[in-house]
């Protein structure tokens, strides 16, 4: 099972982070601003998503592959990723719909019937990263085989 959705997405550590919201919401600064921070960029406008042995791959199109839109600048070249487990949805809301203490059910999403944990953000960059930084922090770890153990 596959989609594409309206969405960026990037890779911070191994935690792809799929980020939605109305168009001119944002979402390309928001993934530009985590790319500065660190975050490897996967795709922008659009996103290749697939559901795959309970994950949710997300991909870039080869045709928008290293571009990024940068709402008053124009178009951008840079290095990508071409695939990511997602671990987080960051919605971008209104301030309004930002509630202080979102209750439990807002704070997961299904995508392509495989549950994914869900952070609201607001537009505002430095106040959605950090709500990122908190959501990511809160997941438990990856199993990564091998590599993950403890020696």
């Amino acid at each position: 099972m596959s989609e594409t959705v309206h969405a960026s997405a990037v890779l911070v550590g191994a935690h792809g982070v799929l980020i939605r919201g109305p168009s001119g919401s944002g979402k390309s600064m928001l993934a530009h601003a985590l790319i500065e921070r660190g975050a490897r960029f996967i795709a922008d406008d659009r996103v290749c998503l697939a559901a795959c042995h309970g994950r949710i791959v997300a991909s870039v199109p080869a045709s928008i592959a290293g571009l990024i839109e940068l709402r008053g600048r124009g178009l951008m070249a840079m290095p990508y990723e071409r695939v990511g487990v997602i671990r987080l949805v960051a919605d971008i809301v209104s301030d309004e719909a930002l509630e202080r203490m979102p209750p439990d059910n807002q704070l997961s999403v299904a995508l392509l019937d495989i549950a994914v944990p869900r952070q609201p953000v607001p537009s505002r960059t430095e106040l959605a990263v950090r709500l990122i930084g908190a959501a990511l922090a809160a997941l438990p770890q990856p199993n990564m085989g091998l590599r993950s153990a403890q020696v």
